[in-house]
Parts: structure tokens; sequence; C-alpha cells
């Protein structure tokens, strides 16, 4: 499915925005919704957050996140998994 962007502002303005469901990216000055993700992308997101903190996590060298904002570099996006590495956390 094609996401029509709805209108342009500032990455600070949008920043001040309140959350929506499902999440809202501010990619390029536009705001996009991201499409409401179904069962199965569900467990599969899940599962892979699972596992791959089950592998990183004990030896703290990073966490995996599910759907965590992120911003930066003028973005500011909503992945399915984010994955950072420990000493960035805090």
């Amino acid at each position: 499915m094609v996401q029509v962007p709805e209108k342009t502002l500032t990455l600070e303005a949008f920043l001040q925005l309140p959350e929506t469901k499902p999440a809202s990216e501010y990619i390029d000055g536009q705001i996009i919704q991201k499409p409401m993700p179904q069962g199965k992308h569900s467990i599969l997101q899940g599962e892979l957050v699972t596992n791959v903190n089950a592998v990183v996590k004990p030896q703290r060298i990073a966490l995996a996140f599910p759907e965590l904002r992120c911003t930066f570099g003028g973005r500011s996006t909503v992945p399915d998994i984010a994955v950072f590495m420990w000493s960035r956390i805090g």
C-alpha cells in the first residue's frame, strides 16, 4: 500500500504532537502513518525481539526493542525492531 504524505512541518513541531496508533513517522518533512500490523507480523516481531535479546542481553552487548521511536538525522521513525548497543542505553 502506498502512503500519501499528510502535511509538511518541522521535526520539532512533529515531536510536540501526541502519539498516534498506529505510529506516525516524520521523514523528509512529511508525516506518514505506519500501517496497522497484522497478527503474523506481530508474532514474528515478538519472536525476533525475544531471540535477539536472548543472545545479546546476557552478555550486555545490546538490547532489542519493538516499536521504539528513534529520532536522529532529521527523521523520527518507529521501526518494527530497534537494536541498541548496551553502551548507548541509559
